[in-house]
Protein backbone atom coordinates (compact mmCIF):
# COMPACT_ATOMS: atom_id res chain seq x y z
CA UNK A 1 0.00 0.00 0.00
CA UNK A 2 1.32 3.38 -0.83
CA UNK A 3 2.15 5.55 1.71
CA UNK A 4 2.17 9.13 1.97
CA UNK A 5 3.59 12.22 3.77
CA UNK A 6 3.46 15.57 3.52
CA UNK A 7 5.54 18.40 4.74
CA UNK A 8 6.49 22.18 4.61
CA UNK A 9 3.33 24.13 4.93
CA UNK A 10 2.99 26.98 7.43
CA UNK A 11 2.71 30.37 7.87
CA UNK A 12 3.60 32.92 4.95
CA UNK A 13 2.94 36.61 4.11
CA UNK A 14 1.27 37.68 0.69
CA UNK A 15 4.13 37.32 -1.82
CA UNK A 16 6.23 35.16 0.21
CA UNK A 17 7.23 31.32 -1.19
CA UNK A 18 6.85 27.92 0.76
CA UNK A 19 7.78 24.40 -0.84
CA UNK A 20 5.88 21.60 -0.03
CA UNK A 21 7.11 18.14 0.12
CA UNK A 22 5.79 14.46 -0.57
CA UNK A 23 7.50 11.83 0.59
CA UNK A 24 6.06 8.08 -1.21
CA UNK A 25 6.90 4.21 0.02
CA UNK A 26 5.10 1.34 -0.49
CA UNK A 27 4.85 1.65 -4.34
CA UNK A 28 7.59 1.76 -7.38
CA UNK A 29 7.69 5.53 -7.57
CA UNK A 30 8.27 5.86 -11.38
CA UNK A 31 4.64 3.52 -11.62
CA UNK A 32 3.03 6.89 -10.25
CA UNK A 33 1.01 9.93 -10.81
CA UNK A 34 1.42 12.22 -7.50
CA UNK A 35 -1.43 15.02 -7.34
CA UNK A 36 -1.73 18.63 -4.85
CA UNK A 37 -5.08 19.26 -3.86
CA UNK A 38 -6.53 21.77 -1.45
CA UNK A 39 -9.36 22.57 0.98
CA UNK A 40 -10.06 25.82 2.14
CA UNK A 41 -12.62 26.05 4.62
CA UNK A 42 -16.19 25.92 3.00
CA UNK A 43 -14.85 25.44 -0.13
CA UNK A 44 -14.31 21.83 -2.43
CA UNK A 45 -11.42 20.11 -2.61
CA UNK A 46 -9.56 21.52 -5.97
CA UNK A 47 -7.16 19.94 -7.79
CA UNK A 48 -3.71 22.30 -7.75
CA UNK A 49 -1.24 20.22 -9.49
CA UNK A 50 -0.42 16.86 -10.62
CA UNK A 51 2.94 15.13 -12.22
CA UNK A 52 3.33 12.09 -13.50
CA UNK A 53 6.07 10.11 -12.07
CA UNK A 54 6.79 8.10 -15.13
CA UNK A 55 7.01 10.54 -17.83
CA UNK A 56 7.28 13.64 -16.33
CA UNK A 57 3.80 15.11 -17.36
CA UNK A 58 2.14 18.05 -15.40
CA UNK A 59 -1.29 19.36 -14.99
CA UNK A 60 -1.55 22.93 -13.43
CA UNK A 61 -5.13 24.72 -12.37
CA UNK A 62 -5.40 27.86 -13.76
CA UNK A 63 -5.33 29.54 -10.36
CA UNK A 64 -2.12 28.71 -9.70
CA UNK A 65 -0.63 28.53 -13.29
CA UNK A 66 3.03 30.42 -13.48
CA UNK A 67 3.30 30.72 -9.58
CA UNK A 68 3.66 27.02 -8.39
CA UNK A 69 5.93 24.56 -10.19
CA UNK A 70 5.36 20.74 -9.15
CA UNK A 71 8.64 18.21 -9.78
CA UNK A 72 9.63 14.89 -8.93
CA UNK A 73 13.15 13.60 -7.79
CA UNK A 74 12.13 9.96 -8.38
CA UNK A 75 15.64 8.67 -6.37
CA UNK A 76 13.91 10.07 -3.04
CA UNK A 77 10.40 8.82 -4.06
CA UNK A 78 9.60 12.69 -3.93
CA UNK A 79 7.31 15.62 -5.38
CA UNK A 80 7.76 18.93 -4.41
CA UNK A 81 5.20 21.68 -5.22
CA UNK A 82 7.16 25.57 -5.41
CA UNK A 83 4.99 27.87 -4.07
CA UNK A 84 5.65 31.87 -5.11
CA UNK A 85 3.94 34.88 -5.10
CA UNK A 86 1.45 33.14 -2.51
CA UNK A 87 -2.03 34.98 -2.11
CA UNK A 88 -4.37 34.55 0.68
CA UNK A 89 -6.73 32.82 -1.48
CA UNK A 90 -3.99 30.50 -1.59
CA UNK A 91 -5.02 29.79 2.35
CA UNK A 92 -5.80 25.68 2.72
CA UNK A 93 -5.17 22.48 3.48
CA UNK A 94 -2.78 20.67 0.96
CA UNK A 95 -2.80 17.00 0.42
CA UNK A 96 -0.73 14.52 -1.52
CA UNK A 97 -2.49 11.76 -3.85
CA UNK A 98 -1.42 9.03 -5.48
CA UNK A 99 -2.80 7.01 -8.27
CA UNK A 100 -0.84 4.63 -10.50
CA UNK A 101 0.42 6.39 -13.36
CA UNK A 102 -1.12 4.32 -16.43
CA UNK A 103 -4.14 5.82 -15.36
CA UNK A 104 -3.16 9.09 -16.82
CA UNK A 105 -3.63 8.86 -20.09
CA UNK A 106 -7.42 8.42 -19.13
CA UNK A 107 -7.71 12.43 -18.37
CA UNK A 108 -9.39 13.50 -15.30
CA UNK A 109 -6.42 13.68 -13.70
CA UNK A 110 -7.13 16.71 -11.38
CA UNK A 111 -9.79 15.06 -9.89
CA UNK A 112 -9.63 13.69 -6.62
CA UNK A 113 -11.64 10.29 -7.09
CA UNK A 114 -8.72 9.36 -9.53
CA UNK A 115 -6.70 8.97 -6.65
CA UNK A 116 -6.60 5.91 -3.81
CA UNK A 117 -4.13 6.72 -1.45
CA UNK A 118 -3.96 10.58 0.68
CA UNK A 119 -1.41 12.24 2.82
CA UNK A 120 -2.49 13.67 5.86
CA UNK A 121 -2.41 16.94 4.75
CA UNK A 122 -0.74 20.15 5.57
CA UNK A 123 -1.84 23.17 6.44
CA UNK A 124 -0.54 26.77 4.48
CA UNK A 125 -1.59 30.05 5.60
CA UNK A 126 -1.36 33.28 3.73
CA UNK A 127 -1.55 36.25 5.28
CA UNK A 128 -2.64 39.54 4.09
Amino acid sequence: EVHLVESGGGLVQAGGSLRLSCAASGFSFDDLAIGWFRRAPGKEREGVSCINSGDGSTYYADSVKGRFTISSDNAKNSVYLQMNSLKPEDTAVYYCAAMPSELWSSGGYYLARKYDYWGQGTQVTVSS
